[in-house]
């Protein structure tokens, strides 16, 4: 989601004439879109932004920009503003059809200073919007090789303990399938042959990845009767040499008719992210996830059951308040009885206002860190 963001934000720089430089030092615009998912990344931000206070010295005239799930935070945009003077501007997830606008402003604010030689009393940006909105015609410079990122849902209903998303991207939005299905077929035509064929193949195939929090929730907020399944062949239904796959889908929510069309279609790729997060039943109750091991292998089992071949992958969070060892032996278990092809585990790492930064019990670094190591050398064995 943050990778497609970008090449948004690109596509606005781009439709203005302004193009990517090789070194930042070379750039007149420098944008940092920023995750706080954990709060490694966030620091990691942070620590770069910090970097460019020489840089911005030496050359006033730059514009310095941080957006993302991180400024999305009031507390957090506030403080950044104050810690770094020398940003010009600073806005969240839900205003990036803006941007190109506080560009705008920020120019103008700069030719009215040289002028008058008065310094305004805002010569800066800090806009963070909590109106939840469906973003459409954005131009997009596609910066992800032979894959297409294409968003069909914005934000998230779930509010899983540990998780900050649906704080920083709002409440599940729905984009109607007309504007989805004419994003693809604009991405097709771009790819037509001297024969006029529509095509993707080339050097390989090209894909395109369709983006959301929780891609099964697609239409709920928007249809009565058309959803996610009917989303996937329509797609698969437009012409073309193209393929299709999908994040991320949680597991409460994936259908058996979803399953059923990913093996059907010819399509869609045969691999699926389903995110476990945890081997514990007691633990995916404290993480709010909704679902038990026993519901989620069920649906492993008949994913197998018509796709034996099917790439699984899924996510991991050792460490979440109160897991014992027997917990996280559970998950070990989980993972030898799965077979994961891979696995992306992390170590638990407490959000500003969510439930479970503030549950008791909380597991020290140095048994999260053992705990993930281990998780990632017992995988080894299954990677693909």
């Amino acid at each position: 989601m943050n990778v497609h963001e970008s090449e948004k934000l690109a596509g606005v720089l781009e439709a203005r004439g302004i193009l990517s430089c090789d070194k930042i030092e070379d750039a007149d615009i420098i944008i940092f879109n920023t995750c706080a998912i954990r709060e490694g990344a966030q620091d990691r931000a942070v620590g770069n932004v910090g970097a460019l206070k020489k840089m911005k010295k030496e050359n006033p005239n730059k514009i310095i920009a941080i957006c993302g799930c991180m400024t999305q935070q009031k507390e957090v945009s506030e403080k950044l503003y104050k810690t770094f003077p020398f940003v010009d501007i600073i806005f969240g997830t839900k205003n990036l059809n803006k941007f190109s606008d506080f560009i705008d402003e920020i120019i103008k604010n700069r030719e009215i200073v040289k002028k008058t030689e008065k310094k305004l009393k805002k010569e800066r940006i800090l806009e963070i919007s909590d109106e939840d909105l469906v973003l459409e015609n954005m131009p997009i410079h596609r910066t992800s090789g032979n894959n297409n990122w294409v968003n069909i849902i914005y934000g998230c209903n779930n509010f899983c303990s540990y998780c900050i998303v649906p704080y920083v991207r709002g409440r599940e939005r729905s984009r109607k399938k007309e504007d989805i299905l004419n994003e693809i077929k604009g991405i097709l035509s771009e790819h037509k042959d001297e024969k006029q064929k529509i095509t993707l193949l080339g050097e390989g195939y090209k894909y395109v990845t369709l983006l959301g929090q929780n891609v099964n929730s697609y239409g709920k907020d928007i249809y009565e009767n058309y959803g996610f399944k009917d989303l996937l062949h329509d797609i698969c239904a437009l012409e073309g040499d193209f393929e299709i796959t999908f994040m991320t889908s949680h597991p409460k929510d994936i259908t058996k008719e979803v399953i059923e069309t990913l093996a059907s279609e010819k399509k869609i790729l045969k691999e699926l992210h389903l995110p476990i997060q945890s081997g514990s039943n007691a633990i995916l109750k404290a993480m709010n996830r909704r679902y038990t091991v026993e519901s989620y292998l069920e649906k492993v089992d008949y994913l197998r059951s018509l796709m034996p071949d099917i790439r699984l992958t899924t996510d991991i969070i050792v460490g979440f308040p109160g897991e014992t060892d027997e917990d996280f032996q559970a998950t070990c278990d989980l993972i030898e009885k799965v077979k994961y092809a891979g696995i992306f585990a992390f170590m638990y790492s407490p959000r500003p206002n969510t439930p479970a930064a503030k549950m008791e019990n909380q597991v020290p670094n140095e048994i999260k860190n053992y705990r993930v190591n281990y998780l990632l050398n017992l995988q080894k064995k299954y990677n693909k």
